[in-house]
């Protein structure tokens, strides 16, 4: 069983600049800096069960994957997690409309990644706010949060499809949260 165990924070861009540092002086290993776009879909049983789908576009690459909750310990989430990746998004959409489950909300993140002990800490920017999460064990958590000096940071509960649903806008009956476009002059 793939069990994904994580915590997510809430940051002010001071202090989201304040935990880079912080890792750099730890000596933690910086992955790489993504832009994804991703689209939840819900529905029947899987609503009874507190599961989800999620199709994540990261540039050509796709993943498409089945969330569900186990429980929560000290603030930390533990997900039954399964992922794949996907050729034909197109054909996957079809495919996830025909089971019977909607589109319910499309959220785009800025992601950067960084190994850091036996955690992987994420800083994230949505156009709704700065958010960190770090995934490991329950105690590997509980040493990164001390090591990067936490104990005052402001734990953020909701996943960021119930955080799209509550400062996304309506788009066709589907909450989005995308940030604003440039045009070339």
């Amino acid at each position: 069983m793939n069990i994904e165990t994580e915590k997510k924070y809430r940051l002010s861009p001071k202090r989201a600049d304040e935990i880079v540092e912080k890792l750099h002086q730890l000596g933690a290993v910086f992955n790489k800096e993504v832009f994804e776009v991703n689209y939840q879909h819900r529905g029947g049983e899987m609503d009874e069960r507190g599961a989800t789908l999620r199709l994540r576009k990261i540039g050509d690459f796709t993943v498409l994957t089945y969330k569900e909750k186990v429980r929560s310990e000290g603030g930390a989430k533990q997900k039954l997690e399964y992922e794949t990746s996907v050729s034909d998004v197109e054909a996957t959409e079809k495919i996830i409309e025909r089971l019977g489950y909607r589109l319910t909300a499309v959220y785009e993140k800025r992601r950067k990644y960084w190994h850091f002990d036996d955690v992987e800490v994420v800083v994230d920017e949505l156009p709704f706010g700065l958010y960190m999460e770090i995934e490991g064990t329950i105690e590997s958590i509980a040493r990164a949060e001390k090591n990067l000096g936490l104990s005052d940071a402001e734990h953020e509960p909701r996943g960021y499809p119930r955080l799209t649903v509550k400062y996304g806008k309506d788009v066709n009956g589907v909450k989005e949260a995308r940030f604003a476009r440039t045009t070339a002059a």
